[in-house]
């Protein structure tokens, strides 16, 4: 499937819609979360606390999987020859087996102990993450020679929020599978669940429409130009940003969760609970953005979104400072915003990546984006990690806070989060809309149209 057939808006006013069989990309990003939010997300970091995980050790679970992201470089080469759909259907049946291989390790209690069981997942989780690494570079690719150009922010909002909707009910099943105080059997089931979503998510990838490769990726068989890619100048200001907020983003999830449970002192169900609201977030940013993403485009939606991460981390700041009590609401509020908010950037930095990357060089462009987002985001949390387990105990007082170690994580987060917002002013995005012109659609021009409807008619 050409670029002219795939992308481009006719002369002739046709209308453009998806090609015919993509909705199984919406059933596979469904069943997909159902799979690897388990491993990859809150219960494995549970389930490593459980066998005595330091603060380092959550960081490299956190940051394994963006860290692989790497082989996506040597792997770019072969795309071109296996095609995209094999390649990438080939790498998630392979990370499917060492989930099911997981769903074994929490069994093992009877002859090994809990560091033996915490080096064993660690050992499948790299299998895991290695297989998803080197496939997923054929997944940008592929998409972004199937879905056509005016249409991909729509494309991106809808698979955001079957995702988000589907990894909500991934940890309320969490939450209920570990109810109490969890034993093995019920790490192995929940991470046999996750194994047997991900063989499902198999079939919808597999009746999903292949692409053909554009010619100019065909026939390029000389060395590849890394150096001038990343040179390409509305490219390398992307590439800035997005290390940016990896960095920035790296250790949020699984730091917030260690938080609630070291220093809250929550049980893992009511964690699970708390933290599975952030997908209802996620889930919000298809009313947020709708079809809007398209028409403004990704600059104001980054420099908004980075704006307000600044105010989400001064909530965390003061609830970890001491300042604001533990409440309940309080914490469902700021794990709505950072679902909310981490969709955003992370639907507008890929419609962006698509829309400033040439047909020239496609799979090398993606395989650099990838790589240079993921494994900053795979180092950060192993960064986060030592520099909580560095701060130590002390929870000297300052400025009315109580600076523990995670208030200083918190606070130096948001000042990446500063640093980031910055670049993202500089970013190359020649059609798209004002800040102003986003905040005027978001907070007047909606509210309008959602009153008018129930406005009553004479």
């Amino acid at each position: 499937m050409t670029e002219n057939q795939t992308g481009s808006p006719t002369s002739s006013g046709e209308r453009i819609s998806f090609p015919p069989g993509l909705h199984n990309a919406f059933w596979f990003a469904t069943f997909n979360a159902l799979s690897f939010q388990i491993v990859l997300s809150s219960p494995m970091v549970l389930y490593a606390k459980s066998l005595g995980a330091s603060a380092t050790v959550l960081g490299i679970i956190a940051g394994m999987m963006p860290l692989l992201v790497i082989f996506q470089i040597p792997a770019a080469n072969h795309v071109s020859r296996i095609g995209f759909k094999r390649f990438v259907y080939a790498g998630w049946g392979t990370r499917v087996l060492f989930i099911f291989g997981m769903a074994f390790v929490p069994l093992t209690g009877g002859f090994l102990d809990a560091k033996s069981r915490l080096a064993l997942m660690l050992m499948l989780l790299f299998g895991f993450n290695l297989s998803r690494g080197i496939s997923s570079c054929a997944w940008l690719p592929w998409l972004t020679a199937l879905v056509p150009p005016t249409l991909r922010g729509k494309y991106l909002v809808k698979e955001a929020a079957v995702t988000n909707l589907s990894s909500f009910f991934t940890f309320l099943i969490a939450a209920g599978c570990l109810f109490g105080e969890p034993r093995p059997w019920q790490f192995a089931l929940l991470f046999a669940f996750s194994a047997v979503m991900g063989a499902v998510s198999l079939r919808s990838l597999k009746r999903m429409p292949d692409a053909e490769m554009a010619e100019p990726a065909r026939a390029s068989k000389g060395p590849v130009p890394w150096l001038e890619m990343v040179r390409y100048p509305p490219f390398s200001k992307l590439l800035c940003t997005v290390a940016a907020w990896s960095v920035a983003y790296g250790g949020i999830t699984v730091f917030t969760v260690s938080f609630l449970k070291t220093e809250a002192g929550m049980s893992e169900t009511k964690i699970l609970l708390v933290t599975s609201i952030a997908f209802l977030g996620g889930l919000g940013s298809l009313w947020f953005l709708g079809s809007r993403l398209d028409r403004l485009g990704s600059k104001p939606v980054l420099t908004f979104s980075y704006a307000a991460w600044l105010a989400v981390l001064a909530g965390w700041v003061l609830l970890s400072g001491g300042v604001l009590p533990m409440h309940q609401s309080l914490l469902l509020i700021l794990q709505i915003l950072m679902g909310l908010l981490a969709a955003l950037v992370q639907m507008a930095h890929t419609r962006l990546a698509m829309a400033i990357i040439p047909v020239m060089g496609r799979n090398h462009f993606f395989a650099i984006y990838s790589v240079v987002g993921n494994v900053t985001l795979g180092l950060a949390p192993i960064g986060w990690g030592l520099l909580i387990d560095a701060a130590g105990k002390a929870s000297p007082q300052w400025l009315g806070l109580s600076w523990n170690h995670y208030t200083v994580f918190f606070a130096t987060a948001a000042i990446v989060y500063l640093v980031t917002l910055c670049l993202a002013r500089r970013l190359v995005e020649p059609e798209a809309a004002s800040m102003d012109e986003l905040l005027r659609e978001i907070l007047i021009q909606s509210p309008q149209r959602f009153w008018v409807r129930f406005w009553p008619r004479g």
